[in-house]
């Protein structure tokens, strides 16, 4: 089997238009990938998009993804479908010696440290003497009850000045 390459330009707006506002871009992932495996007549666990791809889709944020999306498709022998940007070439995503070692060395770093950190934990509660832990204590929450009835104001007994009308 050849290499099947084509040039699709992907309507997206029918996939992510009743989609929830908060999800429209991953709608739009998923109606790409949709559109490609029937296309390309394979299924959607083997469409790969590139990074140019998602760049595009994701650029505007989540809530609003573009309406249509220019993509170059490229089928493998394997069957594997590589979808990428047009006027871009799809690039495999490996990770480099030099990057594994990295990685490698950062997974054992953390656990050398926790290891430590729980040897110098117990020496330290080794050492220390037991402190009585005071609480402070807490407002108390209960209502004062009262017994004396509220006071009645008494009408004043001086007189009021009138008031003056002026006409």
């Amino acid at each position: 089997m050849a290499k099947v390459e084509r040039i699709y330009n992907v309507p997206l707006r029918k996939g992510f238009i009743k989609a929830v506002r908060y999800k429209k871009a991953k709608k739009a992932v998923t109606t790409l990938k949709e559109f490609l495996a029937q296309h390309m007549k394979c299924d959607i666990k083997d469409v790969r998009l590139g990074k140019h791809v998602n760049q595009k889709i994701w650029e505007q944020g989540i809530k609003s993804p573009p309406h249509h999306v220019k993509v170059s498709v490229v089928k493998d022998d394997s069957g594997v479908v590589n979808a990428e940007l047009f006027g871009f070439k799809y690039e495999e995503f490996n990770l480099s010696e030099d990057k594994k070692d990295e990685k490698v060395k950062k997974e054992t770093k953390p656990a050398v440290k926790k290891e430590e950190t729980k040897e110098t934990k117990t020496k330290d509660a080794a050492t220390e003497t037991k402190k009585p832990v005071v609480k402070p204590k807490a407002p108390s929450t209960e209502k004062k009850v009262t017994t004396e009835k509220p006071v009645a104001k008494k009408a004043s007994t001086e007189s009021k000045p009138a008031k003056s009308l002026k006409k």
